[in-house]
């Protein structure tokens, strides 16, 4: 076994069996980040089969993102209280009783409750799955193994549609939810097996009670503020300010309550004032905007602008898949040759590149998109990984379990962003007099170029010195 100095800390190899840890952690928040966008392409089917309005269907997207970020700030005392292996595999065990539950449902209100249900449990998987596999493989392999599990959220929202596309091209809209109960339960044995036994780091942490009441539901309030504003349906902006001004005040009373509190609030807000921690979490909330957001402009533009259907238009998405798979591999083998800042700043530099051809949309041929998007996955890949890594590899175990669920967090809500803004920038442009489709979709694509400026700015924080491994 090879060892070296990565900031002073050991490197030790990483072997078939930390590999085998990462596989089965990585179904679980595979499972979650799947299921915010597999009922996508199926709300048509869904309306039909429940005589519903597409404003009720519609629910059943959002129920199932308002319950993970509710319930994603109590990961971190979970795991502490009662140990991240017994977390993950209660959260798979709920996550598996709401999607057999949704499979059953009668009514798109039973739908909607059982999504929240499903929810609750998807919502814990990937912070808890994350800070497990961090404990496992400690500071000195944590760079290189997060940089393959990290590429998984940035897959959902390219594989979502065309996997809920194939399933419906085959079967019933009960198997968009049935499909996880093989794949949960294998899960969990593999898991049960496999993946060591982390002991809890305080048995004894209090519940921040005042914090459970202000950030849970403010940030439920918040995105359903910002899914109302994107919506933009007849009087829901009005109802969308309240909520945003709402939530928004919440958190910034839990803020206030997590600096004053002397005991560990729900997250800890002080983890965001430490460099390099603020810095790699807003670059993560950019990069999810961006990634969340053009996955929700793209389908939409080759649906209704080329005519595609659901499961065409998934095909010409599924390269961005491709170059974020690509760049994990690349990035897993220079994470410790380069700055933090030179990987994040090129990651986003790939991004807007990849982004710049559509805002040209009425000239694109489908080679041009398969380009753009292999470079726009590809430049995802660098940035995920190296900001969750300098995290990761500097900050305590103790503190693991509640870094993670912060970073967490911030990609769920930074993708609800993403997809608000330019959900409501895309409806005012089709609403301008003059403006064509194609013009109003190349038109909302300058706006994830802001968006990748803004990230930018924020990234340049990030460490400029590479913690270099030296083998020995």
């Amino acid at each position: 076994m090879s060892s070296g100095v990565r900031g002073g800390g050991t490197i030790e190899k990483i072997d078939a069996s930390l590999l085998r840890v990462a596989f089965i952690l990585v179904l679980g928040t595979f499972m979650a980040s799947l299921d915010a966008t597999i009922v996508t392409v199926g709300i048509d089917t869904l309306v039909a089969e429940f005589g519903a309005s597409v404003a009720d269907i519609q629910w059943v997207t959002t129920a199932y993102l308002l319950a993970i970020v509710a319930v994603m700030p109590m990961s971190g005392w979970l795991a502490d209280r009662f140990g991240g292996r017994r977390t993950w595999l209660a959260a798979v065990g709920v996550f598996l009783l709401g999607s057999a539950a949704c499979a059953f449902a009668w009514s798109a209100t039973s739908l909607v409750v059982f999504r929240v249900l499903q929810g609750l449990g998807g919502g814990l998987l990937p912070p808890t799955g994350q800070a497990l596999l961090a404990r496992v493989a400690g500071p000195g392999r944590i760079g290189r193994i997060i940089s393959v599990v990290s590429v998984v959220p940035l897959l959902s929202p390219v594989l979502g549609p065309v996997i809920g596309g194939s399933i419906l091209s085959v079967a019933d809209w009960s198997w968009l939810f049935l499909v996880n109960v093989p794949v949960g339960l294998i899960a969990m044995a593999l898991a049960w097996r496999y993946v060591p036994v982390v002991a809890p780091t305080d048995r004894a942490a209090p519940f921040d009670v005042r914090g459970a009441m202000l950030l849970p539901p403010g940030l439920a309030v918040l995105v359903f503020g910002l899914t109302e504003l994107g919506g933009n349906e007849q009087g829901g902006v009005g109802l969308a300010v309240v909520a945003l001004a709402v939530g928004a005040g919440m958190l910034v009373a839990f803020g206030v309550h997590g600096m004053r509190s002397r005991r560990p609030a729900l997250v800890d807000v002080r983890l965001f004032t430490r460099p390099p921690f603020g810095a790699a979490a807003v670059a993560l909330l950019a990069v999810a905007a961006s990634v969340f957001g053009t996955m929700f402009l793209l389908p939409l533009f080759l649906q209704t602008g080329r005519g595609l259907s659901a499961w065409e238009a998934g095909l010409l998405l599924a390269p961005q898949g491709v170059g974020a798979a690509a760049g994990s591999l690349v990035v897993s083998r220079i994470i410790g040759l380069f700055a933090p800042r030179t990987l994040v700043l090129t990651g986003m530099a790939l991004i807007a590149v990849g982004t710049v051809p559509f805002t040209q949309l009425p000239d694109l041929g489908d080679g041009v998109i398969v380009l753009a998007l292999l470079v726009r996955g590809m430049g995802s890949a660098l940035i995920g990984a190296p900001t969750m890594n300098i995290v990761y590899s500097r900050v305590g175990p103790e503190q693991t379990a509640r870094a993670s669920s912060a970073l967490n967090l911030m990609h769920y809500v930074g993708g609800s962003l993403g997809t608000a803004v330019l959900a409501a920038v895309l409806q005012a442009r089709l609403s301008a007099e003059g403006v064509d489709v194609v013009s109003a979709f190349a038109g909302s694509f300058w706006w994830v170029l802001g968006l990748c400026l803004l990230a930018a700015l924020w990234a340049w924080r990030l460490p400029r010195r590479a913690d270099r491994e030296v083998t020995s």
